[in-house]
């Protein structure tokens, strides 16, 4: 990376350096000039300033790594007391379209107490080994010892590229491997690829989704990627397991931590919008929040459930696990009905992946109807009054 040094011995007159930067980034306290974060890195103090009081440096190049060395990709299995998230056969089954680019095994790492059996129903999903870490100690999540089995199997078998879940939990783990390997991680990527040397390809929004930025790692191994449940395409289960299960001892040094799990209180049983098959979003065309009444009833009528854009969300009109998009969540259902919704690219890159979107908009020229397959111009406050009655009559409901 980038710096600049400056010598202060070499500085006749530190106001009239500081006076250089166009960015304010040079400043003078005591006599003594420093840089701050407002530096561009022009070096037009380095130019323009007295002879050698600035010097430009940049960092020798990282070495070259080698990937010969760094074999696989895995999958981070999140579970529940064996109950294996769904994000993770998406991950599988993305892992093995990289892996099959780069003639590479899928490896799953497997963490926590009595999960053979879970271990073993991987083996029907393409994975080639799945290595399990077992004990008492593991049964709840506690991130040192989790991070420490972590360390352990990368080390122990350098896969090229792991992929871990955007969940609770991965979101916990994943930063704090990365950092401890030395290697980056890229958060809640949309598209990932691999070239026949192993390096990951990954894209992710970014600047609030106005750009897509392409993101590779070719100097560090592993390459660590989270991925949002719903952004991929689980594999078919096969009736014949393939692949094997390697067990892996736990040490003590492993489940040491500052952290004790006194005991766990379950959540009352909840669906997400991200397991729904059909959703109606809402967005600014709603005028009133009592008018989501009309909305909520259409999903109700659909077998469905209602969600919203970020300002619906932001307002308190709605609950925020119910919103859609980039900063809320991602889902793939098989109908979304959106109401009043711009089409503002943060929402549309969580909702792209639906089966069939229908959108609702008095405003002929909005964003949505490029993405929506069936575009509805008008007011939704006509429209979905109809589309209620109409519903009611082929379902022989009184209207």
């Amino acid at each position: 990376m980038p710096r600049l040094v400056i010598h202060q011995e070499k500085i006749p007159d530190p106001r009239a350096l500081t006076a250089l930067c166009p960015f304010g980034a040079l400043e003078e306290r005591e006599g003594h000039v420093s840089v701050n974060a407002a530096c561009k890195m022009c070096r037009i103090c380095v130019k323009k300033g007295p002879a050698g009081a600035v010097e430009y440096l940049e960092d020798a190049p990282a070495p070259a790594v080698d990937k010969a060395a760094w074999r696989g990709v895995a999958v981070y299995v999140d579970h529940v007391d064996g109950r294996v998230h769904p994000v993770t056969l998406e991950l599988i089954g993305k892992a093995r379209e990289l892996a099959a680019r780069a003639d590479q095994p899928v490896y799953a790492l497997f963490i926590g107490e009595n999960v053979a059996g879970s271990a073993r129903e991987l083996l029907h999903y393409g994975v080639d080994r799945v290595f399990v870490y077992d004990d008492p100690a593991l049964a709840r999540f506690r991130i040192e010892p989790y991070a420490n089995v972590f360390e352990d199997f990368v080390k122990a078998e350098r896969p090229a590229a792991i992929l871990v879940g955007a969940t609770p939990v991965g979101r916990q783990l994943a930063p704090r491997v990365a950092a401890r390997l030395h290697t980056g991680l890229t958060a809640d990527c949309t598209v990932l690829d691999m070239l026949e040397n192993t390096d990951l390809i990954q894209i992710r929004p970014a600047f609030g989704g106005n750009i897509m930025a392409q993101i590779v790692t070719p100097n560090h191994r592993p390459q660590m990627a989270t991925v949002r449940y719903k952004v991929m395409d689980a594999p078919t289960r096969s009736e014949a397991p393939s692949g094997e299960i390697t067990e892996r001892a736990v040490t003590p040094a492993m489940l040491e931590s500052g952290v004790t799990v006194l005991g766990v209180t379950p959540k009352e049983p909840e669906q997400f919008i991200e397991g729904v098959d059909v959703l109606v979003a809402a967005g600014r065309g709603v005028k009133k929040e009592e008018d989501l009444a009309l909305l909520e009833e259409l999903a109700e009528l659909l077998g469905g459930q209602l969600a919203c854009t970020r300002p619906l969300a932001e307002s308190g009109w709605v609950e925020a696990k119910r919103q859609v998009g980039l900063s809320g969540r991602t889902v793939r259902p098989r109908l979304i009905i959106t109401c009043g919704v711009s089409g503002a690219v943060q929402f549309v890159a969580g909702m792209q992946g639906a089966d069939l979107i229908v959108a609702i908009n008095q405003d002929e020229k909005a964003p949505i109807f490029k993405t929506a397959h069936y575009g509805l111009v008008g007011d939704l406050y006509e429209i979905v009054p109809r589309l209620i009655e109409r519903i009611k009559a082929a379902k022989g409901v009184l209207v």
